[in-house]
């Protein structure tokens, strides 16, 4: 089977056609960049996963950019880049688009340097970003769905307005700061021989690779394969380096909104080329198992977009050699959306199940359904009663229950016992 049919592409290494990569962000860049985080953003833990672990055959380690100030990795960016600015440019105000972790990071280091922020944000941005960004003192504008005509919105008000436009990913100031999360991780596992990170438009993996492979160049240290992990729904990098260049893709609607970004950056697409081994593309079933995962196993709150990295290991573990370090960008989740990626995940892991049951319409028929589930070890978590549906016989009625079970190998006992004693379902 080839790498693209598994859903792995390789990043061979080419001519850069921007004249921009590796040069841009060199090691000592990092280290200043992480002597000005100083008092800012704080080292954030290396834990380790007994059960990715035994998944893989081998150590994985998570590093908890979720536990990050503003709940990600992008303030790091974000202050390097404001603080890095004149006087005279910081006065003008800037101003930045962001699905919500570049936002609430743009938000916060405008505020501790002393400028005024504006961020342009998705229609149907998390609640939770929006007013964390709206607490850190910016000003939320909503332009549009998406994350791309965000960032053409906020070009043009930087064009009209005079403010400066804090890019989410592509700029060495911005890569420079995400790169500081790459020295955490030699110093916090020097033995690491895979990194796997979430990637949107690359900022994040590119700096950290930046900072990785410059290291093992200056130590003659072993080499460490760094892997992008994307949501499906929203993969520009693979045909981008299909084509050679940095190309625009139609995204389709994801859980991961952190990462649903439709062209890689210049600067990133050209730091990649050189840098990154591998990205490879996860499902949505593979997102929310992961997120479930990590809040079960590791008792770590994660954002879809935040998770993909582990989903990453679920699906493409041939992909990864031990020590694995997997960065989990964000834990920036709307509640409500928690709930529902949860249940998806129970539901991806065989735990949760939605049935309709027919039943006879008689006193005491749903007492003893219910009993039957109780017996089978089955917690009813929902159920609601039809009789008067067109598709019913006077004689029935149906129902709809919401099941939590203990597994797959649970289900499928409980619908084939279900079955047996006479009842019709239907698996919703």
């Amino acid at each position: 089977m080839s790498e693209a049919t598994r859903g792995v592409w390789g990043v061979p290494p080419r001519a850069s056609e921007s004249g921009v990569g590796l040069a841009s962000v060199g090691v000592d860049d990092v280290r200043a960049a992480r002597e000005l985080l100083g008092g800012v953003a704080v080292p954030t833990p290396l834990i380790p996963s007994r059960v990715l672990s035994e998944q893989i055959g081998g150590p994985v380690l998570l590093k908890c950019e979720n536990l990050q100030r503003t709940g990600s990795f992008k303030i790091r960016g974000a202050y390097v880049r404001i603080a890095r600015l004149s006087e005279r440019e910081r006065a003008g105000g800037v101003v930045a688009a962001s699905a919500g972790n570049h936002a609430q990071g743009v938000a916060l280091a405008a505020s501790m340097l002393g400028c005024k922020a504006t961020v342009f944000m998705p229609v149907g941005a998390p609640l939770p970003k929006i007013a964390a960004t709206r607490g850190y003192g910016a000003e939320v504008v909503f332009p549009g769905p998406t994350v791309d005509e965000c960032l053409v919105a906020a070009q043009e008000y930087a064009d009209e307005c005079g403010a400066v436009f804090i890019h989410p990913f592509d700029h060495p100031d911005v890569v420079t700061g995400q790169a500081t999360i790459g020295l955490e991780v030699m110093e916090q596992c020097p033995q690491a021989r895979t990194i796997v990170a979430p990637v949107g438009g690359g900022g994040l993996l590119a700096g950290v690779a930046a900072a990785v492979k410059g290291l093992a160049k200056e130590t003659g240290g072993g080499d460490v394969k760094l892997v992008g992990a994307q949501a499906k729904r929203a993969a520009a990098f693979p045909p981008s380096l299909a084509a050679g260049r940095p190309t625009q893709i139609g995204i389709e609607r994801t859980m991961a909104d952190g990462i649903a970004v439709g062209r890689p950056g210049d600067l990133t697409y050209a730091m990649f080329t050189e840098l990154v081994d591998a990205v490879v593309t996860v499902t949505e079933e593979s997102i929310s198992q992961a997120l479930l995962l990590c809040l079960e196993r590791a008792k770590q709150v994660v954002e879809p977009a935040g998770a993909a990295g582990v989903a990453a290991l679920l699906e493409h573990a041939y992909a990864v050699e031990p020590p694995v370090v997997v960065l989990l960008s964000g834990g920036n989740i709307d509640p409500l959306l928690l709930s529902k990626v949860l249940r998806h995940g129970l539901a991806g892991a065989g735990r949760y199940l939605v049935v309709r049951c027919r039943l006879k319409d008689r006193p005491g028929a749903l007492v003893t359904l219910l009993s039957e589930l109780a017996e089978m070890g089955v917690n009813v978590l929902d159920v609601m009663h039809e009789r008067m549906a067109a598709r019913l016989h006077v004689e029935e009625a149906e129902v709809l229950m919401h099941l939590e079970t203990r597994g797959a190998d649970h289900s499928e006992d409980v619908i084939g016992r279900l079955r047996e004693k006479g009842y019709t379902l239907t698996l919703s």
